[in-house]
């Protein structure tokens, strides 16, 4: 089965009664979360960032809530600090209207690649059930390295955004090394919660090490239909029914290839 087909099939499936009504929980899971989110942010005033910049512009003090968050704390010490100098400004500028946006709609990604982490299982089970019975899952992932996974890549995420910084006042190649950490953990948690849910460690090993570059692509690929505003909210289901296709069909390939070699 070519590149194609796994896209055409997988897109079949999603639209099956089965997999649209598990689509529905990372789409309301994440937009209540987005929700929270907008209205703590809007209790402190999102309005106010921009008289921030106007007064650190103006040379005027600037007061900040105590009982803020220590992110708007943060955000504001470095609006403060950019807007204070006339050659720094217009990038402080651009990068409040251009990469604020991104981070809205990466946010929604973050939340419903996690969200979809614990609706995997359900979703592979029911394409094993319905194409790959002859195959048996070994599923090497538990609750302990699934956390910890999580936490690993939340923190490379974060050093890959400290390690970008001077890339970020770069007009267009901010957007993308903006992207580059959160594609990281899009396909670290990603291709985690599928392989691991299929495979075992020993299988994951011999088809990632062939595999690994098609794997990237494939992720690369759901990233870029992730970014399109909101997309995610939708279509996080379909990712997995993806990535499983392709896995599954390893794994069957794996399989077969040590039959033949057991009978020679």
């Amino acid at each position: 089965m070519n590149e194609v087909e796994i896209i055409l099939k997988s897109i079949k499936d999603f639209f099956t009664s089965s997999m649209l009504k598990i689509a529905l929980v990372p789409l309301i899971v994440t937009m209540i979360i987005l929700y929270v989110l907008f209205f703590t942010a809007a209790d402190f005033g999102i309005s106010s960032l921009h008289e921030i910049a106007t007064a650190s512009q103006n040379g005027q003090e600037v007061i900040i809530d105590e009982n803020a968050p220590f992110y708007f704390v943060w955000f504001t010490y470095l609006i403060v600090f950019l807007f204070k100098y006339s050659f720094t400004s217009w990038i402080a500028g651009f990068l409040l209207y251009t990469i604020g946006t991104v981070i809205v709609l990466q946010a929604s990604v973050i939340f419903s690649i996690i969200v979809i982490g614990f609706l995997t299982p359900m979703i592979l089970r029911i394409l094993h059930k319905r194409y790959y019975s002859h195959l048996k899952l070994h599923e090497y992932g538990t609750v302990f390295l699934s956390l910890w996974v999580l936490v690993k890549s939340f923190l490379m995420m974060i050093f890959l955004f400290i390690l970008l910084i001077p890339v970020y006042f770069v007009p267009v190649l901010n957007i993308i090394a903006f992207s580059i950490p959160f594609y990281y953990f899009f396909h670290k948690l990603l291709n985690f919660d599928v392989s691991s849910t299929i495979l075992s460690k020993e299988q994951y090993k011999i088809i990632y090490e062939k595999e690994a570059n098609s794997f990237r692509l494939r992720t690369l690929f759901l990233y870029f239909i992730s970014m399109i505003p909101f997309a995610m909210l939708f279509t996080a289901v379909y990712y997995v029914i993806y990535l499983g296709h392709a896995y599954f069909i390893k794994l069957d390939e794996l399989e077969k290839l040590e039959v033949k070699l057991v009978s020679n």
